[in-house]
């Protein structure tokens, strides 16, 4: 992990926090955010969610400073979200991608590098890489325009890793992707937080949240309703589950016998399964590699050197 300007402190941090939406006579119309307060820690990855109107997207581009709050404090990396330095370490992909359709896939990649200053031959390696891994090697030379949703998506994701950014903001991340991309993105997530950087997430897929997130706030109206860690929302410690490897009927009704007795009521059973995101995804690879199709969406397995800290080019601005 780089160093931060402030290495102990939250790398975002709400303190009553607030945005209104005005008309053309500058009458109020839309609280979309509600006095909130939070903080992102370094290296953990945030979840925000929440209804659609919910003050989500909002509270992000405050954080990115395209949107100025109406009240409240909001500090990023301990500065201004409208600090310049502050927005060279962030990576942002908005809930739509918008991209230039007159380009092709490295060339996008090289425009947004180019507004970092990164080396050439850096940014060239960084682009050849991205485009690896989000499996659109094979399209890298068609025009944006010609995209689905599902390669735009990809395309995005590129984009806002591009600089190695210590704060990632994702609004909607695995919009528009099949199960393999979304499987993708969570394991990239995952390997970004494993390298210290900060994450954070706006979603309406609650799976989503749940197989990365470590604390989420939930937002309604404007507000925050609950934030925490999700072990200590979601886990009930009222119940106990043991999990044993028999076939014997005979041994699993002593089992369920001796803890009857044990806590004088029936003790209760069941057989762990798979969810259907890893049946689906184990079910494609086995055919995925032998299918590749080279005009589309490559099969791709592994993270960007780069983004998993062994790029050995200087990665600073040139």
């Amino acid at each position: 992990m780089k160093d931060s300007i402030f290495p102990s402190a939250p790398i975002v941090q709400a303190g009553g926090l607030a945005k209104t939406f005005h008309d053309f006579w500058r009458r109020p119309m839309v609280r979309a955010v509600n006095g909130i307060s939070f903080e992102v820690r370094p290296g953990e990855v945030f979840g925000f969610l929440g209804p659609n109107g919910s003050g989500k997207s909002t509270t992000l581009r405050m954080m990115l400073g395209l949107l100025k709050p109406s009240a409240g404090e909001l500090r990023v990396f301990g500065s201004s979200p409208h600090n310049v330095a502050s927005k060279a370490r962030t990576g942002y992909l908005p809930e739509e991608s918008c991209l230039y359709s007159f380009l092709t896939a490295s060339e996008t990649l090289m425009f947004y590098g180019s507004l970092f200053n990164l080396d050439r031959t850096v940014l060239r390696e960084r682009v050849r890489q991205l485009l690896e891994m989000t499996g659109l090697q094979y399209a890298a030379g068609r025009r944006v325009g010609e995209f689905s949703k599902g390669m735009l998506r990809r395309m995005g994701i590129a984009q806002a890793l591009i600089n190695d950014p210590d704060l990632i903001i994702l609004d909607e991340p695995t919009s528009g992707l099949d199960p393999i991309g979304c499987r993708q993105v969570k394991d990239l997530i995952l390997t970004l937080a494993g390298r210290g950087k900060t994450i954070i997430i706006s979603s309406h897929l609650l799976a989503d949240i749940e197989n990365v997130c470590e604390r989420v706030a939930i937002m309604n109206n404007g507000n925050i309703l609950v934030h925490g860690r999700l072990t200590e929302l979601l886990e009930n410690t009222s119940l106990c589950r043991f999990s044993v490897e028999t076939e014997s009927a005979e041994q699993i009704r002593a089992i369920l016998d001796f803890l009857t007795r044990q806590i004088g009521q029936n003790a209760k059973m069941d057989h762990p399964r798979k969810t259907l995101e890893q049946f689906f995804i184990e079910t494609l690879e086995q055919a995925l590699p032998a299918s590749k199709s080279p005009s589309g969406v490559a099969y791709a397995e592994k993270i960007a050197p780069f983004l998993a800290g062994k790029e050995s080019p200087g990665k600073d601005a040139s």
